[in-house]
């Protein structure tokens, strides 16, 4: 009866990895064109995170960077490729794996209490903005020229501080609530 459970967990833990990759590529096309897309990515990433838990958002965050890098177009705008990866905006799809990583490491040694999740979570985008706008700054100014650190932030960063903010309150929420409903239905 153990090993039959381990199984069926094992099979409900793929199935909602699988359905996170999906949902962050489903919440990419939700955009507003700007230098960087204003997107629902990073509510997915989120989401994916703080309702799987460190490990299995990692593994969904990592699952849909990989089709997207093979060709899938599960990135901003429907689009997909190793290309975009070293995009402009290449460098913030990669930061989601960082964050991932990071909440992953926290949350592991310091539990999933409400203060860690958001410490985790506030790291991790900063993370994966400081990865971003370091790899915007080096690859606009090989197409462009260069662009100073404050205008790339004001491009790329403070535009979205605040709505990423909001993202991450709701995406704990959900996180907090959802999981209990999802074993419940399984």
């Amino acid at each position: 009866m153990t090993a039959k459970k381990t199984q069926h967990q094992k099979i409900v833990a793929m199935v909602q990895i699988a359905l996170f990759a999906a949902i962050i590529a489903v919440c990419s096309w939700i955009q507003i064109p700007m230098t960087v897309p204003f997107t629902m990515q990073t509510f997915a990433v989120f989401c994916a995170l703080t309702t799987l838990g460190g490990k299995g958002g990692t593994i969904s965050i990592l699952i849909y960077i990989v089709l997207g890098a093979v060709g899938v177009p599960v990135f901003a705008g429907f689009t997909g490729g190793i290309g975009i990866l070293f995009g402009t905006t290449g460098g913030y799809i990669i930061g989601f794996l960082f964050t991932g990583l990071l909440y992953w490491l926290i949350t592991h040694f310091f539990g999933e209490k409400l203060p860690v999740m958001i410490l985790a979570l506030v790291l991790g985008l900063a993370v994966c903005y400081a990865f971003g706008t370091a790899w915007f700054m080096i690859v606009y100014a090989k197409d462009s020229g260069s662009v100073g650190l404050l205008t790339a932030l004001g491009w790329c960063v403070f535009p979205f501080i605040l709505p990423d903010c909001v993202k991450m309150a709701l995406a704990i929420l959900i996180g907090k609530r959802l999981p209990k409903r999802l074993i419940q239905r399984v």
